[in-house]
């Protein structure tokens, strides 16, 4: 197996102004996140979150304690959120196993154990998306399905963005430090997530985009919303959002993201929106 991790710098808006389109890819763009036998991971300075890909294709994959968070287990001090976005998969965390089908996840709490990643059949790898943020304590592990989550019904076929979002790994489903997930699925015919758009100045927030079809992009647009910015995206492909910054996508079909957030507080409504006219 393989381990990789890129380094991501915090950026003030300022700054990112003057940033051309390779530059604002590089720095906020997270591809290439499923490698056959390989953990890949993006260590960033908003908030010191993690987002990163397993896939294990034959080979069961370990979450090594990278030189990033400087200690001798990856859940020293952090707490992992896990969603399977591919075949039938197992997540081993010390003694305990869980098995996660496709759209399920599983929250693992701080603490000195290892995380080992298989698939169920190596001919279908499983493909294990995660987000991982600082914990203070330790809360229990738990799998989450949707039959366990909340769930909302949003937006209007009439306005391209009927969605159900399904939230996870939030405190009104289970205990966390900061670390929050969920998961938006676009009805088919809508394309438009997250709008109107907002920003959470006490929350950054992790977007990974999957279930775009073959050859069809997500168009994700981020930066202050008087300065707005876009990054074309693909499948498996994950964005990182500044706590200064909209987080809204539209596409060429409809499709299903996954986010992820971290910072000050767990109030999933503590939300910023500005008027769709209002964007520049």
């Amino acid at each position: 197996m393989k381990t990789n991790i890129e380094l991501r710098y915090a950026a003030h808006p300022e700054d990112v102004k003057n940033w051309g389109t390779e530059q604002l890819r590089k720095e906020h763009l997270v591809g290439n996140l499923f490698e056959e036998n390989t953990v890949n991971m993006v260590y960033s300075l908003y908030d010191r979150m993690v987002a990163g890909g397993a896939m294990p294709a034959g080979e069961a994959l370990r979450l090594e304690p990278v030189d990033e968070v400087k200690s001798e287990w990856f859940l020293h001090r952090r707490e992992l959120g896990i969603f399977n976005v591919g075949g039938d998969g197992r997540v081993a965390a010390g003694d305990k196993t869980y098995a996660l089908g496709y759209k399920e996840a599983l929250y693992l709490g701080s603490g000195d154990r290892e995380v080992i990643f298989e698939s169920a059949d190596p001919a279908r790898p499983a493909l294990f998306y995660f987000n991982s943020a600082p914990a203070h304590r330790n809360y229990p592990d738990r799998k989450v399905t949707k039959a366990d989550c909340i769930t909302a019904e949003m937006g209007s076929m009439e306005a391209a963005n009927h969605r159900v979002i399904n939230k996870m790994i939030v405190r009104e489903v289970l205990e966390t430090c900061q670390l929050q997930m969920g998961m938006t699925e676009l009805m088919t015919g809508s394309v438009w997530n997250t709008m109107p758009p907002h920003t959470h100045g006490r929350r950054m927030e992790v977007y990974f985009y999957f279930e775009v079809p073959e050859g069809g992009s997500v168009c994700h647009f981020m930066g202050e919303p008087t300065e707005t910015r876009h990054i074309w995206m693909k499948n498996n492909e994950a964005v990182i959002s500044p706590q200064w910054s909209i987080h809204a996508a539209t596409a060429t079909s409809s499709y299903t993201f996954i986010w992820g957030m971290a910072g000050e507080n767990l109030d999933y409504s503590d939300q910023d929106f500005f008027k769709q006219t209002d964007l520049r």
